[in-house]
């Protein structure tokens, strides 16, 4: 680490896995959480939260999630689960389901179904064979498209969208604009941390004109 004109410079290549994560988790906030259903292969409901997602296109519509692998480098419940099904069912966390989803995230047997642990209703998939959350206010459906083993300790799923749930209130289907205010999400902070979309506001994008005219100081 080095210090210069007010910023702390961080090689990576020098930084241990725990550290690395420490600065990426404090500093790309917010994270949006994926609050992920899946299915063993012996039928048992599994759910867990992750805030190493995002959307990264929407033709084909597809999402990420980067799943750790456990301490021994075996796969967490829920890629071996997707890995076996090739499906799974990606959540939006509301507040007013912050905490059955801190629930979810105990690192039970996976013989325990979470959602019940949860006091939560698994809601059959239309377009997979994986329950999304009743009490979630948007589902995606998502069939695997792509996973990539990045290291021995995580992998990144890529999910193919092809059904989405998104509660009444929140969409407008005549134009597909949603209520982020309805929705009510949360994402992930550091530590034990959380925020949410009430802190809003409208920016739009200036035209090329106007953003050129900062050069002349106008």
């Amino acid at each position: 680490m080095t210090l210069k004109d007010g910023y702390h410079a961080f090689d990576f290549a020098e930084l241990s896995p725990r550290d690395a994560y420490k600065i990426m988790i404090g500093t790309i906030v917010p994270r949006p959480i994926a609050w992920v259903t899946t299915v063993s292969p012996d039928g048992v409901v599994n759910a867990a939260p992750y805030s190493f997602f995002n959307c990264l296109s929407a033709d084909p519509p597809i999402l990420a999630l980067g799943v750790e692998n456990k301490p021994d480098r075996s796969l967490k419940d829920t890629a071996y689960n997707i890995r076996m099904t090739e499906c799974f069912t990606v959540n939006i966390v509301d507040r007013a389901n912050v905490e059955a989803m801190a629930v979810t995230a105990a690192g039970v047997a996976p013989e325990i179904d979470e959602l019940e642990l949860a006091g939560l209703t698994a809601a059959p998939g239309e377009r997979v064979a994986c329950p999304r959350i009743a009490e979630a206010p948007v589902a995606f459906e998502c069939e695997r498209y792509l996973g990539i083993a990045v290291s021995s300790a995580r992998e990144i799923i890529l999910g193919r969208i092809v059904r989405a749930h998104i509660r009444e209130d929140i969409i407008n289907p005549a134009n597909y604009h949603s209520d982020h205010e309805k929705l009510d999400a949360l994402g992930r902070m550091g530590g034990d941390g959380y925020a949410g979309t009430s802190d809003y506001f409208d920016l739009p994008t200036p035209s090329v004109q106007k953003a050129l005219s900062r050069l002349n100081g106008l």
